[in-house]
């Protein structure tokens, strides 16, 4: 009687994938984390959402009197209102992704659980710090009106910025988040990045500010963000003003900011892809 030995190879059984679970059950987690997460920041405060705004508004008064007072750059049309919409419009990409860095290691519990949809986490976070965009988005509208400035057709096209912004927020959240739990000097890295890129993105400036240093110009241009930037100046406080391609010296040179923009939110798919199996085995 001959007997048939089974194969006893050990295999590697890889973890749950970035949508494990699939792409209905994975949005129904989506939302319901993420205003869980929304409704848990304001919870048994005493101002409630007032603190999400109190923050922009607080550092746009600060600057709006610096850089009006002492660098005079109220010559810019409308220095004020735009400025409150670049500290608002930055504010959500600096939350969501500072968050999104330790966004997986803070739910490790629901992480362990089997076909728990990785992405949602990452995801989740840049949701919720969308809620509070569109809240502060209304309050930045009403000083757009309040100050003067003629409603345009353009102001149909936000939707267009609000997309690419919420696009590379998206890219580098699922990079962080993923990238952390084995690499814990992420979140430093990235608090003191962030904190470069708030300066190396036109919120304080315009990029027609930097006519007089072209070598500077190049380098802020080459920041993704830059052009999102300048296309919201353009389209919502100051028609006049010239568009990206102009103000960067041509479309040949937005073709850089372009490619890397591209390239992070490929770069995102490809390293979130191929951590999401290994991250309960890094908590």
């Amino acid at each position: 009687m001959s007997t048939v030995e089974g194969d006893l190879t050990l295999r590697e059984v890889p973890g749950p994938s970035a949508l494990g679970g699939g792409w209905k059950r994975s949005m129904e987690l989506l939302y319901l984390l993420a205003l869980t997460d929304f409704k848990k920041t304001y919870f048994n405060t005493a101002l409630g959402y007032a603190w999400s705004l109190a923050r922009p508004l607080m550092l746009f008064g600060v600057l709006v009197t610096v850089f009006t007072q002492i660098f005079h750059l109220g010559k810019v049309p409308h220095y004020p209102v735009l400025l409150l919409m670049n500290i608002v419009l930055f504010g959500f990409f600096q939350e969501a992704t500072l968050i999104a860095v330790g966004s997986v290691v803070g739910q490790e519990a629901i992480v362990r659980k089997t076909q728990f949809p990785r992405l949602v986490i990452p995801l989740a976070v840049v949701l919720t710090a969308l809620f509070n965009l569109v809240l502060n988005l209304v309050v930045v509208a009403i000083f757009i009106i309040a100050s003067g400035v003629t409603p345009m057709w353009t102001w149909l096209l936000f939707p267009v910025v609000l997309a690419l912004l919420i696009g590379i927020t998206t890219a580098v959240a699922m990079i962080v988040s993923s990238l952390y739990p084995r690499f814990r000097d992420i979140a430093i890295m990235w608090t003191v990045f962030s904190t470069v890129l708030f300066y190396a993105t036109p919120i304080l400036y315009t990029v027609g500010n930097l006519v007089g240093h072209p070598t500077l110009r190049h380098i802020i241009l080459l920041n993704p963000l830059a052009p999102i930037f300048e296309l919201a100046r353009k389209w919502i406080i100051s028609p006049r003003a010239p568009s990206p391609a102009v103000a960067a010296g041509g479309y040949v040179q937005l073709l850089a900011p372009i490619a890397i923009y591209v390239g992070v939110c490929v770069l995102a798919v490809w390293i979130f892809n191929r951590e999401a199996p290994r991250i309960a085995e890094e908590l």
